[in-house]
């Protein structure tokens, strides 16, 4: 075929277009080569270009007794695994007493603390804001026992004007019911000698020697001494009808709490306590004593797995099974402390500020 001078110019310039079309990738649907190309990161560095998870802080919190069944949750958190599930880092320690954790709490020593929520009300009266976040139970899930040298001569509230009575320590949670006991029954705090006895074996111990007549005690205290033959109930504040029926109300104890300022700083870190502590109040609510007590270590046995199952059968009503704050509870705990501590009339509670339901309200069912 023999083309023209025009036509041969036209393709001539039709190859040329074509080559440079090619080059440019075009004609093959590659993409083209151009800065936006040759910076744009490839699949794995896309990856690696992603932000890291934030690491939470490591949060130490302290219990009033990690061996005591009123404060089970927390041992049992962590044997779960749920503090890990929560993506948490959390150290438990221990000590005698719930006064001694409250003092490590407002020292900055520990992020949280699993004591009696009275402790709140106390501090504010005192200046210091700390906060409930989980409420573990509606009830002290205690007693207050007698010996059996003494129970012929102490049978109401009255006889215990003079008498030595066992309390964990002096400002704990123990102290203040005891005060109000003796208070319920007609004398004043004046009229007794409360003797720091601790929990367990020096408190059996204790009331073995006769140094106390009358002392505070929880499970599985409770239990060994009946089963010793050292002592026998005086006073229930473990069941929840026998607690009802002293302190004329629902009582909240045992808690998680911590600084108001922490809990407002780390929401996240507080939120994500909140899921692992409600997700073990529902395993608690949904077995048996002995399945849970397979859970922790055979040290808290104390020798007598079938006395343990037994002590934590007894006080498995007491825990709550979502971590709320039951409804009139910080009321009645605010009117028990200001019997035999007038001055809190004048302190101006404000008890919104001691306790929240806001995280776990946001726990998924």
């Amino acid at each position: 075929m023999k083309f023209g001078k025009k036509s041969t110019i036209s393709a001539a310039l039709f190859i040329s277009l074509g080559l440079i079309m090619a080059g440019c990738g075009t004609m093959d649907n590659k993409p083209a080569a151009g800065p936006a190309a040759a910076t744009a990161p490839k699949g794995n560095e896309q990856q690696a270009a992603a932000p890291a998870p934030v690491k939470l802080p490591k949060v130490n919190i302290m219990v009033g007794g990690l061996e005591k069944i009123i404060y089970l949750p927390a041992k049992l958190t962590e044997s779960l695994g749920y503090f890990k599930e929560e993506g948490l880092e959390v150290e438990l320690t221990s000590q005698a007493s719930g006064v001694n954790a409250e003092q490590a709490l407002i020292a900055g020593e520990v992020q949280g603390v699993v004591g009696f929520y009275d402790h709140t009300i106390d501090m504010q009266a005192k200046g210091k804001f700390l906060q409930e976040v989980v409420q573990l139970a509606t009830n002290p899930g205690a007693k207050l026992m007698v010996t059996n040298k003494a129970k012929d001569q102490i049978k109401s509230l009255s006889d215990l004007k003079g008498k030595n009575i066992g309390i964990t320590s002096s400002g704990a949670s123990s102290h203040f019911l005891v005060n109000y006991l003796v208070t319920k029954g007609g004398n004043s705090t004046k009229d007794y000698v409360p003797l720091a006895v601790g929990a367990g074996g020096t408190l059996v111990a204790a009331m073995e020697q006769g140094k106390v007549e009358v002392a505070w005690a929880t499970q599985p205290t409770t239990a060994l001494l009946e089963q010793k033959g050292i002592a026998t109930t005086f006073v229930d504040l473990e069941s929840q009808e026998g607690s009802k029926q002293v302190l004329g109300g629902t009582y909240p104890a045992p808690s998680l709490y911590m600084n108001a300022d922490y809990v407002k700083k780390n929401p996240e870190v507080v939120q994500r306590l909140a899921n692992a502590f409600v997700k073990t109040l529902r395993y608690m609510s949904t077995h048996k004593a002995d399945e849970i007590a397979e859970k922790l270590p055979k040290e808290y046995y104390a020798g007598d797995k079938d006395l343990y199952v037994k002590s934590l059968q007894a006080s498995l009503s007491m825990f709550t099974p979502d971590g709320k704050m039951p409804a009139g509870g910080p009321e009645k705990v605010l009117e028990i402390l200001t019997v035999f501590t007038p001055q809190l009339k004048d302190a101006k509670i404000d008890l919104s500020q001691t306790f929240t339901n806001e995280f776990v309200d946001k726990v998924k069912k």
